[in-house]
Order: C-alpha cells, then sequence, then structure tokens
C-alpha cells in the first residue's frame, strides 16, 4: 500500500456514512492496517468503526463470495491497499453495546469475595503489550493479528489505547485494552488466568475511565457476556454521537489513571446485578 493509498484511504473512512451502513454485518472492506498506521485506525473508531481481519484465506473468500456484489455495485465501500481486499473488514453493528463507565456489574459473590479476602490489585497501562499478548494467546479464530497489534501499540504510545490489569502479587491474572474517543472507550478483548479476573479489569478501567472524565465502555459485539457485565443496547446514531461528546469533531481520549490500587475498593462501590 503506497502512501498515496492510505491518504485515499483515510478519504474514503472519512467520507463514510456508516449511519445508513447494515448494523448486522461489514460497512467496508479493504486497506492496510500497517500503512493505515495509528492516525488511520484512531480515524476509523471515530467513524465508529473497527477493524476484523480475516483469519485465513478461507474466511477471506467467503466475504468475498456474500460481499463482493455489494462491493462491485458500490453499495459497500471498498478502502485501497492491500492485496486482498477481503481479508480486512470494517464493522459498526446496530445497536451496539455499551455501559456506563462507573456502570460496570460485578455481581454479588465477586464484591463479597473482593471486598472480605481479596489480595488482588490493579493498575492501568503499566503492562499494555503483556494484555494484548495474552488477549491474542490462544483465540480461534486469529483476529489480533501482528499487524494489528503492532498498530495498537504505536495507538498506545500515542496515548489513545489503554490496558487495565489485574494482578496476584507480581503475577498477571487478568486484563483488558481497548481505544478512547472522547468520552467512549471501545473495548477490543480481555483475557483472565483466575476466575472473575478479566471481569475485575473492565470494572476497575471503567471506574479509572469514568474518574477521568469518560461516560461510556463500548462492548463492541453484543451477547450474554456483556449484558452480565451491564451492557445495553444503544442505537448506532446515538452512539455516535456520543463518540464526539454529544457534537463536534472527534476530541482526544480521556485518559485513565495508572497508579496502583487495591481491588477492593471495587467490591465496596459494587452496584448490585
Amino acid at each position: 500500500m503506497s502512501p498515496s493509498e492510505a491518504l485515499e484511504a483515510l478519504d474514503v473512512l472519512d467520507a463514510l456514512d456508516v449511519r445508513h451502513g447494515p448494523g448486522d454485518g461489514p460497512v467496508a472492506f479493504g486497506g492496510s492496517l500497517g500503512a493505515l498506521g495509528p492516525e488511520g485506525l484512531l480515524a476509523a473508531y471515530r467513524h465508529g468503526l473497527f477493524p476484523l481481519p480475516a483469519a485465513d484465506v478461507y474466511a477471506s473468500a467467503y466475504s468475498e463470495a456474500v460481499y463482493g456484489d455489494a462491493v462491485e455495485a458500490g453499495e459497500m465501500a471498498l478502502l485501497p491497499g492491500g492485496a486482498d481486499p477481503y481479508a480486512l473488514a470494517w464493522w459498526s453493528p446496530d445497536p451496539r453495546p455499551v455501559i456506563a463507565a462507573d456502570g460496570v456489574r460485578l455481581g454479588s459473590r465477586l464484591a463479597r469475595r473482593l471486598r472480605n479476602r481479596s489480595t488482588w490489585w490493579t493498575s492501568a497501562d503499566r503492562a499494555f503489550g503483556r494484555v494484548l499478548a495474552a488477549c491474542a494467546e490462544g483465540r480461534q479464530p486469529v483476529w489480533l493479528t501482528k499487524e494489528l497489534a503492532a498498530v495498537l501499540v504505536r495507538l498506545h504510545e500515542l496515548g489513545a489505547a489503554h490496558s487495565g490489569e489485574v494482578w496476584e502479587g507480581e503475577e498477571l491474572i487478568g486484563g483488558v485494552f481497548g481505544i478512547a474517543v472522547g468520552p467512549v472507550l471501545s473495548l477490543d478483548s480481555m483475557f483472565h488466568r483466575r476466575p472473575d479476573a478479566a471481569r475485575v479489569a473492565v470494572a476497575d478501567l471503567g471506574a479509572r475511565f469514568g474518574a477521568a472524565g469518560g461516560r461510556l465502555l463500548d462492548a463492541q459485539w453484543d451477547g450474554p457476556h456483556v449484558r452480565s457485565l451491564g451492557a445495553e443496547p444503544m442505537a448506532r446514531s446515538r452512539y455516535l454521537a456520543e463518540l464526539s461528546g454529544g457534537g463536534g469533531g472527534g476530541a482526544p481520549g480521556v485518559v485513565p489513571d495508572g497508579a496502583p490500587l487495591p481491588a477492593a475498593r471495587l467490591g465496596r462501590s459494587a452496584r448490585p446485578g
């Protein structure tokens, strides 16, 4: 992907009106994450999009078989660049599952355990690379490719991608990462090495994000697990408005404080559910 193609891809992203795109499938294909770089990926998130690389050539071929006619007809956007245009899909689900930043549900049993006997502690942006690697480990199908991971690390270095970590002593036992756009933190993935450690990571990062002025956690994909965390569906039109803070351009994302804190505090402030 040449520099001119990267610029053209950014122009396509800027012109893409996802409000009228499908809510249950990809809204665009193509481009190269490596060539788009951190600024291009952040621009996509500002437009309510997130990338989903194809797991293999068979997944790419399936996308071409299903959506190729729509792309050829100009009904679905195609970003220039990339050896295989169907190897990278861009999604913008409608509705979008979101959680109030301070509204992650721990459940009464976990909250009680944290209050009474947990020695876990938490941090933010202390081990972004390790959280990223743990989220990719053993996952099938593979979506967190090396190319995507490299761009996410650059976004973290630029202060737009954040991780939440849960520790037992000096062992990293759970985590979550996502990208902040204005008052919204779009959560990409989580992992755990102890039961409920991922849930604690989401609650902790949400609390930190909310304390810094953030409003919403975007869970991206709806389902029973994110509903158990407190996610509720939000119409895409409203979600897009939230991304810009209720109006205006793409404001810098809220940055959570990363200081080490005891996980027990989350049990004391936990919401029922």
